[in-house]
């Protein structure tokens, strides 16, 4: 399922907040997406596709569109999990305290749709020493090359 043809809220390019309820969501993300975004849960170790990529882009919130991450904060943690030393800005992250399963841990979500993506912890590497350990199943990703030639087209340059 493409949920960004299917999601009304999915945006690259708007700000406001998003505020549904959770049936709504129910039927507009996939059952996968729904259980990490919305009930905040975790995909298994090394299942996601941008656990290693090295591809060179901007990292969204496959919720609602949100920019998160660049790639060039992207590093290799050995987490099992796609791993940030920075968001693209404060605002692209929410943070709130986590103290389920008896850990004292810092949630972070979507700074637009309050969606779960994972948690934050200090033990990453120069220059915030920060490690945002992120569920790939609720990012989506550009290339930086497709989002150029897309602005390109969209600007009438060709």
């Amino acid at each position: 399922m493409d949920i960004k043809k299917e999601n009304p809220v999915y945006s690259r390019t708007a700000s406001e907040k998003v505020v549904l309820p959770e049936e709504q969501w129910k039927e507009i993300l996939s059952p996968e997406v729904y259980h990490i975004a919305r009930q905040k849960g975790t995909e298994r170790q090394w299942t996601s596709k941008f656990e290693t990529s090295k591809e060179i882009g901007t990292y969204y919130c496959a919720v609602c569109g949100n920019s998160l991450f660049k790639s060039d904060t992207k590093f290799e943690s050995g987490c099992g999990w796609p791993s940030f030393y920075e968001p693209i800005s404060k605002a692209s992250i929410i943070y709130t305290p986590d103290n389920a399963h008896g850990m004292n841990r810092t949630e972070v979500q979507c700074g637009r749709c309050k969606s779960h993506l994972g948690h934050v912890f200090e033990d990453g590497p120069p220059p915030t020493g920060l490690r945002y350990c992120i569920n790939g199943v609720v990012l989506d990703f550009d290339k930086a090359a497709e989002a150029e030639k897309r602005y390109d087209e969209m600007n009438g340059k060709e």
